[in-house]
């Protein structure tokens, strides 16, 4: 079978080991969803307003969804740089706001803390773009449950996070700035070389393995699920809150015997092959036909390379085949991708970073609130996982339009901006788990159908602009319609206590009417935005009852 240590080397360098590598990156990726819970530190100790607190909130965003700094470094260096720089963004922003919260340094201007904030946030886009892309490329035929399961670890980060920050730290809050800070950026060094591009190979057996790390991650969101509610009813100790981390870390490390488990295979199987050398297998076979097509390919990329810049643009290629990144930008289909994402994801940001004050506004106590944050950071990992596998099984199955999927997650979205804008007792819990799963739900649909429409030679740069348009969003909806509408209202009760702004450190308001009206607003945004979408459900409805995938089987020999 082998020497071990060639094992150990081949398993390092396999693709599932580079799976395994990204989810735990993943894992650490979200920090952006916890500003929920440490916002009240920065908004007390820094006395800010509700205004300003958005505002630090949209340069969080807007850190979060530009990307396109990251997608283009990517098109000219090595994975392992791209991690690189990212780890370094991540440290050094999310540690000056440390710094500047525990007042170990003189206190910050505002636009110094939107610089830290945006900085720190910017981080995650080096590592979605490193890891994520790379995967998609490793694994381009199984891009849904891929995008679903990478992006449903990030979106059990949050939750993840916690329960290491309770069993190093306690229950200072102020302190998961700090862990958000290095612990994700370690997990980038450690992680550097093992993430990188590998030729791309069809295992039969390959959505199989899938659903095993599908089902290792749901067993890690139900654990997560049920501490969230067991703390919050026992007041834990140190070494519970330790016991708890060290099953979080176990679970995390099921999937590496997983991805062993099929290197093994894979490593049996080519020496099996190796024995056999004048055997000509389908797979020799396929290796044959491969280069013919790649050969193909390339001479009508020389044939399309000859053609003015201008002239390219206006004539665009079919959906699937790659685009340029001008001609994706410019397309019809990237313009209603981007105004269905400005009302979808501009809106779920919007509900997610005011929770924490939805929650004070109708007088929950801080740890109800702290699980509100919890549950959206679940279900954000629920909508993931479901938006990736359900849309890739009924793609294939019944060749139903991805964007089609849209259009249903966002109608759902809708209906938890109304459980805010008209409360009842506890509607809270239910607005916080279908607004962390529509919100989750919206990413790998984004990153699919773009991956889809535009194909994958400039993905890395493309599905970072495919972002752009919810950082906007959450500037409109967020500082300039939900702060605005937050602080009128506070100010209100402040007039009919006949006190000024001047007389209290930080404005809040109480009420139902404090959320009432903003959230009345974006409901109606992020409906827009589902009526948009079915635009694009019928503009793509030709290409989705086409096999999508058959290029790919083609290149790669596999019939």
């Amino acid at each position: 079978m082998g020497d071990p240590w060639e094992f150990a080397v081949h398993a390092i360098n396999g693709r599932w080991f580079s799976v395994f590598a990204s989810f735990l990156i993943m894992a650490g990726a979200g920090a952006t969803y916890l500003f929920g819970t440490y916002s009240k530190d920065i908004k007390a100790t820094l006395g800010y307003d509700q205004t300003t607190l958005n505002l630090l909130g949209f340069f969080k965003d807007l850190g979060a969804n530009v990307g396109v700094f990251s997608g283009l470094l990517a098109e000219v260096t090595p994975t392992w740089f791209v991690l690189l720089v990212g780890s370094a963004m991540n440290f050094a922003g999310y540690f000056m706001i440390w710094l500047a919260v525990t007042q170990k340094i003189a206190r910050p201007a505002v636009w110094q803390m939107c610089l830290y904030i945006c900085i720190g946030a910017n981080s995650q886009n080096f590592a979605n773009t490193g890891a994520l892309v790379t995967c998609v490329k490793n694994f381009p035929e199984s891009r849904g449950v891929m995008l679903g399961l990478l992006k449903g670890f990030v979106g059990l980060s949050g939750a993840i996070l916690t329960q290491f920050y309770l069993a190093i730290y306690g229950t200072d809050s102020k302190s998961l700035i700090l862990l958000i800070g290095w612990l994700p950026a370690a997990l980038s060094v450690i992680f550097v070389y093992t993430v990188r591009e590998r030729k791309p190979e069809r295992q039969p057996n390959e959505l199989r393995v899938f659903y095993h790390f599908l089902y290792v991650s749901i067993v890690l969101a139900l654990f997560l699920m049920a501490m969230n509610i067991v703390e919050k009813q026992v007041d834990f100790s140190k070494a519970a809150y330790a016991g708890s981390a060290a099953v979080v870390c176990a679970m995390l490390f099921i999937p590496l015997i997983i991805a062993i488990r099929e290197d093994w295979v894979q490593w049996n199987l080519k020496n099996q092959d190796g024995m056999r050398p004048a055997t000509e297998t389908t797979v020799d076979r396929a290796l044959d036909i491969a280069p013919e097509v790649k050969s193909e390919v390339s001479k009508e990329k020389e044939e399309k390379a000859k053609e003015s810049c201008f002239v390219s643009i206006c004539h665009k290629p079919e959906r699937g085949e790659d685009y340029t990144i001008l001609q994706a930008l410019l397309s019809m289909d990237m313009l209603i991708l981007f105004a269905a994402t400005f009302c979808g994801l501009g809106g779920s940001l919007t509900a997610v970073d005011n929770l924490g004050q939805i929650g004070e506004s109708l007088g929950y106590p801080t740890k109800t609130i702290k699980s509100f944050v919890s549950l959206v950071s679940i279900w954000n990992y629920f909508g993931r996982v479901f938006s990736g596998f359900v849309s890739e099984s009924l793609l294939v199955k019944y060749r139903m339009p991805r964007p089609l999927m849209m259009t249903f997650v966002l109608l759902l979205a809708c209906v938890g901006h109304l459980l805010i804008a008209f409360p009842f007792p506890g509607s809270v819990y239910v607005a916080s788990v279908i607004m962390g799963f529509a919100f989750g739900a919206q990413l790998p649909l984004l990153f699919a159908i773009i991956s889809e429409l535009f194909g994958l030679k400039y993905y890395s740069t493309l599905f970072n602009c495919g972002q752009l348009a919810s950082p906007l969003g959450s500037y409109i909806l967020n500082v300039k319609i939900t702060g605005h509408l937050y602080d009128h209202e506070a100010l209100k009760e402040l007039a009919k206590k006949g006190m000024s702004r001047s007389s209290v450190k930080e404005l809040i308001c109480m009420g139902v009417q404090c959320y009432r009206v903003p959230f009345i607003i974006l409901s109606s945004v992020t409906l827009f935005g589902a009526l948009i979408s079915l635009v694009l459900v019928m503009r793509t409805r030709k290409f989705y009852s086409s096999d999508i995938y058959k290029k790919f089987r083609e290149i790669h020999g596999v019939s």
